[in-house]
């Protein structure tokens, strides 16, 4: 164990923890006013409910003793069993991937991912969830499209892993899965009523760049705290973030400028998010210069996809798919290209570095089977909660706003509603 290393896990592990309260504010400041208290609890809600199932038995299927050709861990770590002795060995975790952290800075570590991902989804459905719904489907897409995909990539047992794809922090397992399962989601749950026709404004811009400082300012742990080392990769992780960050943003805003005349708040904020999202499988495995490359493509990429929601008529709120999705897959499939194992020695080389296509080949595979697993099984998860408790609020609750029929608060006090935003009697 090195004490360097685990201070900087564990700081790396709250920084990412930040990161869900960013996103609810990210989310939430996009939509109207009369739903932003049920954005903000549907990402808070994950950081509780993620936690305990994490440690009942999420974790050790994601990272557990692989117990079916490489597509699920067992139960030897249910309920964080022998977790807290530092001399516990995770499968696959030696030679070369030994930890030099202790297993249970590890979980925490991992844990803090698994809280964010269900949350990216929430702004695909925002204004017309029920609460009770999005509980269920957590738990439930937590167990069968998180842990499983985590195993395949994360995990040195995993299929994906053993045919050498790389993801050094999440591309296929945080922002393709969210993405797409987001997708999915949306198809079941249909549009917003008035959606497009009505105007649906942010009500507040301020809590958006708010929520992507947040963001930014986490993601330096969620990717540079991904070489589970206080060391040289970390520092090549961190400038990498920055730099696809700040390129996407710059690229984002041209596109926008040129297509719609202006370059706006919104636009900073989502492009530097798409470059954040772009660079995240990448972050440990090239350098400065093709990080920047990356950033710029992923904003230009993600701002055009984004319209495509209009064109085939799929009311994704707030742009999970334009952004997580496809700027997830832009990161995941370049990675192929800009790979240097001059960088990152458990990495490969990319075509531009001399390896040719097969790195591009392993990429391609892993982000088809994370798209087909995620899409399907999150379909059917949707269908089966609508058919039971019903996936969607009632059309005078959609109406009258989430923030009131939900949780009988409001985020703004006016009228009715007292000094602590609650509803009076």
């Amino acid at each position: 164990m090195d004490s360097g290393n685990t201070a900087w896990v564990l700081a790396s592990a709250a920084l990412v923890l930040f990161m869900t309260p960013g996103l609810a504010f990210f989310y939430g400041g996009m939509v109207r006013s009369k739903n932003v208290l049920g954005m903000l609890m549907q990402n808070f809600f994950c950081m509780g409910l993620v936690s305990v199932l994490w440690a009942l038995v999420v974790f050790s299927l994601a990272f557990g003793k692989d117990i079916g050709g490489g597509f699920l861990g067992g139960f030897d770590f249910a309920g964080m069993k022998d977790m807290a002795n530092a001399a516990t060995t995770l499968p696959g975790y030696v030679d070369d991937f030994a930890l030099s952290v202790p297993p249970l800075a590890f979980a925490a570590f991992q844990l803090m991912f698994a809280i964010i991902t269900p949350a990216l989804i929430t702004g695909a459905v925002a204004d017309r969830m029920k609460f009770a719904a999005w509980a269920a489907f957590v738990a439930l897409w937590l167990m069968f499209v998180y842990a499983p995909v985590a195993h395949w990539v994360f995990s040195p047992g995993g299929w994906l892993f053993k045919r050498g794809a790389l993801d050094f922090a999440g591309g296929t397992v945080v922002h393709i899965n969210a993405g797409v399962a987001a997708l999915a989601l949306v198809m079941v749950i249909g549009k917003r009523r008035g959606w497009p026709g009505e105007a649906m404004a942010p009500h507040s811009l301020p809590f958006t760049l708010l929520g992507t400082g947040i963001l930014w300012f986490g993601w330096f742990g969620f990717n540079a705290g991904s070489a589970l080392g206080a060391n040289s990769l970390a520092a090549q992780a961190l400038i990498n973030t920055h730099m696809a960050a700040a390129a996407a943003m710059l690229s984002w805003l041209v596109v926008e400028r040129i297509k719609g005349g202006h370059a706006t708040t919104l636009g900073a904020a989502s492009g530097a998010v798409a470059g954040l999202v772009a660079i995240t499988p990448c972050a440990g495995f090239v350098g400065v210069m093709p990080a920047i490359v990356i950033g710029l493509l992923a904003g230009a990429l993600c701002f055009l996809a984004i319209q495509l929601k209009f064109r085939f008529g799929y009311d994704d709120a707030l742009d999970v798919v334009g952004v997580h999705l496809v700027g997830g897959i832009v990161g995941s499939l370049l990675l192929g290209l800009f790979a240097d194992i001059g960088i990152n020695a458990l990495g490969a080389d990319g075509l531009f570095s001399g390896g040719g296509l097969s790195l591009m080949g392993k990429q391609l595979l892993a982000v088809g089977a994370t798209l087909v697993w995620s899409f399907v099984v999150t379909y059917i998860l949707a269908k089966i909660i609508d058919a039971t408790i019903g996936l969607r609020v009632a059309k005078d609750e959609e109406a009258e706003g989430l923030d009131v029929t939900q949780h009988a608060e409001a985020a703004y006090a006016f009228g009715d509603f007292g000094s602590m935003g609650r509803l009076g009697s």
